[in-house]
C-alpha cells in the first residue's frame, strides 16, 4: 500500500471538535493497551503519528488522522480504549458517551476496525460493541493483534477459536502483528472494501 502522507488532522473531547465530514472516515476501537496506537502507525508507515504509551488507559480524546493515498484520501480516527479496571466507573461512562457520540451520527464513517489481542477471549465488551455497531450498519472488521506472540502451532488453535467465537465473515477477520509485518496490506484491502461499498452506495439506500 503507497502512503503519500500521513498528519494528524483534530483532537476532540465532544462532537463540538469533530472536524467537518470530509472523506472517507475509518474508526478504530478496542480494550486499553491492546495495540490501537501501534496499528495505526504501522498502517500508515509512521513510527509516530499516534501516540504510543505503556500505560492502559491514556487515550481519553478522539484523534483524527488524514491519510493520503494515490487517488484517495482517508481518515483513521483513534478512539479512546475501554475496559481498563482502575479508571473510575462515572469515567468509563463519559468515554462510552464519548465513543457513541462519534459512531451514532458519523455521515462519513465506512468501517469500525476492532482490535482484540490473539492471546485473549472475546468479553461482552467486544461481542456487545460488535451486536451495536451491526445494528446501526456499520460494517466491522476485527484485527487480531499480537499474533507473534504465540508460536506458529498455538497462533493457528488461537485464530480458530476466536474466529468460531465471533458472529463476522471470515473476509472481514484479519490476523496482524506490527512486530511481524504480518496482515497489514489484508488489512488495508478489507478498509478498502468497506469503504468502496460504502461510498457506491446510492443516496438512501
Amino acid at each position: 500500500m503507497k502512503i503519500l502522507g500521513a498528519e494528524w488532522l483534530a483532537t476532540a473531547a465532544g462532537p463540538e471538535g469533530f472536524p467537518a465530514p470530509s472523506a472517507p472516515e475509518v474508526a478504530f476501537l478496542g480494550r486499553s493497551n491492546v495495540g490501537k496506537s501501534s496499528l495505526l502507525n504501522a498502517l500508515v508507515r509512521r513510527k509516530k503519528l499516534a501516540r504510543t504509551s505503556s500505560e492502559p488507559g491514556k487515550t481519553r480524546l478522539i484523534h483524527f488522522f488524514r491519510v493520503e493515498r494515490p487517488k484517495l484520501e482517508t481518515h483513521f480516527v483513534d478512539l479512546p480504549g475501554y475496559g481498563y479496571a482502575k479508571v473510575s466507573k462515572s469515567e468509563r461512562k463519559g468515554w462510552q458517551r464519548l465513543i457513541e457520540s462519534y459512531l451514532e451520527d458519523r455521515p462519513s464513517l465506512c468501517a469500525a476496525v476492532l482490535l482484540q489481542d490473539l492471546r485473549r477471549d472475546f468479553s461482552d465488551d467486544e461481542t456487545l460493541l460488535i451486536d451495536w455497531l451491526q445494528e446501526r450498519g456499520i460494517p466491522v472488521l476485527l484485527a487480531i493483534t499480537k499474533i507473534d506472540k504465540l508460536k506458529p502451532m498455538r497462533r493457528a488453535a488461537r485464530l480458530r477459536e476466536l474466529k468460531k467465537a465471533i458472529n463476522l465473515p471470515a473476509a472481514n477477520v484479519i490476523a496482524t502483528s506490527t512486530e511481524a509485518n504480518i496482515g497489514l496490506e489484508e488489512l488495508w484491502k478489507a478498509i478498502d472494501v468497506a469503504i468502496d461499498s460504502a461510498t457506491s452506495e446510492p443516496d438512501g439506500a
